[in-house]
This record gives structure tokens, C-alpha cells and sequence, in this order.
């Protein structure tokens, strides 16, 4: 099997950092890897031009990177990078340095970008959320080692073993008879005195230590009578003073036996999600 030499590869990287040349226009930016290998500048002008209207940053070709926004600087990137069409494109965490607000609209971009063009894009990151909402395939990766690979709905309700299942999103580990499971937080209902479970669930008592509200869901921490401590999830459909009179109570906690995943014993070192 012959070896491609790098420079040779149909493949292009989007930087963290943008990585654009301060002292080119937005245009020659974008044009860079075309000059690089010869595209005449008559086909040059109308792919930049093309790229521009994709990313939405229509007639800004003349301005300088630092006249432009953070979100804007990363289209430009962007840009420069999908120009060359390559087979692959790799995106190294390309929103980590952009605010929540804007991070979540370019995700959206980027997904738009990516079915427009149909170029395969490898999205590195390590924010959990982020692999979840980018990605068609996920893969978890410690050490080299792929410990999961699949649809983000698999890795969240079946993760492959407790590592996976701690790295993405919040999970309860428990251990009944000898078997270890996972519950997520969405799937345990709490139930106070008067509450009756739905039939076949599992019932254990605890006590909510710590209600936390987090806008559009509070998160409860709750302390099992046989010692672990789990965390539940409840959207704010109600009015939001009406959580806090579960901190400090009594409580049963149940969940049903389809919401529960059993795991392998397997674990894993340091890792992070890699999007496809």
C-alpha cells in the first residue's frame, strides 16, 4: 500500500484558534489553499464567492479578521477550509473559544455547512453536549483506544461500560444483587408521601440534600438510605419555588426497568468524544 505524502492528502483542518492571517483580507484568506495550488484567480473569485454566500458573510471579503466577530472569524475558517474540498474535513474543539450563546448557533451552522457540501467532518471536542448535538457517529476514546462507537442516542442509553457512561451526560451508577446498571437522571421519578410508583418499578427512600435550579430543569441531589448518592432530573413545567420544598425532605425514589442499563465492568483513563 502506497503512502500519501501529507501536502498530497484531500483532507483539511479547522483550528480552535481560527489560525487566519492578519494581514490577508477575508477573501485572500478563503483563497489562500486555491493560490497555493494554482486555481486560476478567475475560478478563485467565483469559489470565494460561493464559500462567502454558504458561511453568510456575503460582501465582508474585503475586511480584515480583526473586523470581524469571533462567530465570524470561525465562518471564515470554515470557509478557507471546506474551498479546497477535501474528502475529510477535521475540526479540532473549532467553538471552544466563542461564548455559550454563539457556540450553539455555529452548531447549528455547521450542521447546515455539512449536509450542504456532504464532506465527511471528524468534530474533536470535549464537551459532551457539543459530540452529542454535532454528530451522526460518536467515538469515546481513551488512550488511543475506542472504548464506543455509534449513534449518540446508543452511547447515551446504552453505553458500553461505566467509563462511557460517566463521560456522557450525568449518570447514576448503582449496584443491586451483584449487577451494575445505569440510570439517568430524566428517568428516576420522585415521589413524595401521597405519591403511589407505577407498577413494576423500582421504589428505594432517600433524602434531597441539594436542589439546584438550572433555568429550564432543576437538578436534585439525593442521598439513598443505603448510602449513594443520585441525581434526578425534572423539567420546570410548574412554577419554579415549587422545587424547593423537595430540599431537605424525605423521598422515595423510583425508576422503571426499561430506564435502566446494565454495564460491563470494564473502565477507562482520561478521554474525549469524537464526532462524526
Amino acid at each position: 500500500m502506497t503512502s500519501v505524502p501529507p501536502h498530497r492528502r484531500e483532507t483539511n483542518t479547522v483550528f480552535q484558534d481560527y489560525a487566519l492571517f492578519p494581514h490577508m483580507t477575508v477573501g485572500d484568506n478563503i483563497a489562500y489553499g486555491l493560490r497555493v495550488k494554482g486555481v486560476p484567480a478567475a475560478e478563485r473569485r467565483e469559489r470565494v464567492d460561493r464559500a462567502l454566500r454558504m458561511v453568510r458573510l456575503a460582501g465582508l471579503d474585503k475586511r480584515k479578521p480583526n473586523q470581524l466577530s469571533g462567530g465570524q472569524r470561525q465562518r471564515v475558517a470554515l470557509a478557507r477550509a471546506v474551498i479546497n474540498e477535501p474528502e475529510v474535513l477535521l475540526l479540532d474543539e473549532p467553538l471552544g473559544a466563542l461564548d455559550l450563546k454563539l457556540r450553539q448557533g455555529m452548531q447549528l451552522e455547521l450542521k447546515r455547512i455539512q449536509k450542504q457540501v456532504g464532506i465527511t467532518f471528524v468534530y474533536v471536542t470535549h464537551d459532551q453536549e457539543e459530540a452529542l448535538t454535532m454528530s451522526d457517529r460518536v467515538a469515546v476514546m481513551a488512550n488511543g483506544r475506542i472504548e464506543q462507537i455509534g449513534p449518540p442516542v446508543d452511547l447515551y442509553e446504552r453505553p458500553a461500560n461505566e467509563f462511557v457512561a460517566g463521560f456522557i451526560g450525568i449518570s447514576n451508577l448503582l449496584t443491586r444483587d451483584g449487577v451494575k446498571f445505569v440510570v439517568r437522571p430524566e428517568k428516576l421519578h420522585m415521589l413524595l408521601d401521597e405519591d403511589a410508583p407505577e407498577r413494576g418499578m423500582t421504589v428505594e427512600p432517600g433524602v434531597v440534600e441539594q436542589v439546584i435550579y438550572v433555568g429550564q430543569a432543576t437538578r436534585y441531589n439525593i442521598r439513598l438510605d443505603r448510602g449513594e448518592q443520585l441525581v434526578a432530573v425534572r423539567q420546570n413545567t410548574e412554577a419554579a419555588g415549587e422545587a424547593l420544598r423537595y430540599e431537605g425532605r424525605r423521598i422515595r425514589l423510583a425508576w422503571a426497568p426499561e430506564h435502566t442499563y446494565v454495564l460491563d465492568q470494564q473502565q477507562a483513563p482520561d478521554a474525549k468524544p469524537a464526532a462524526v
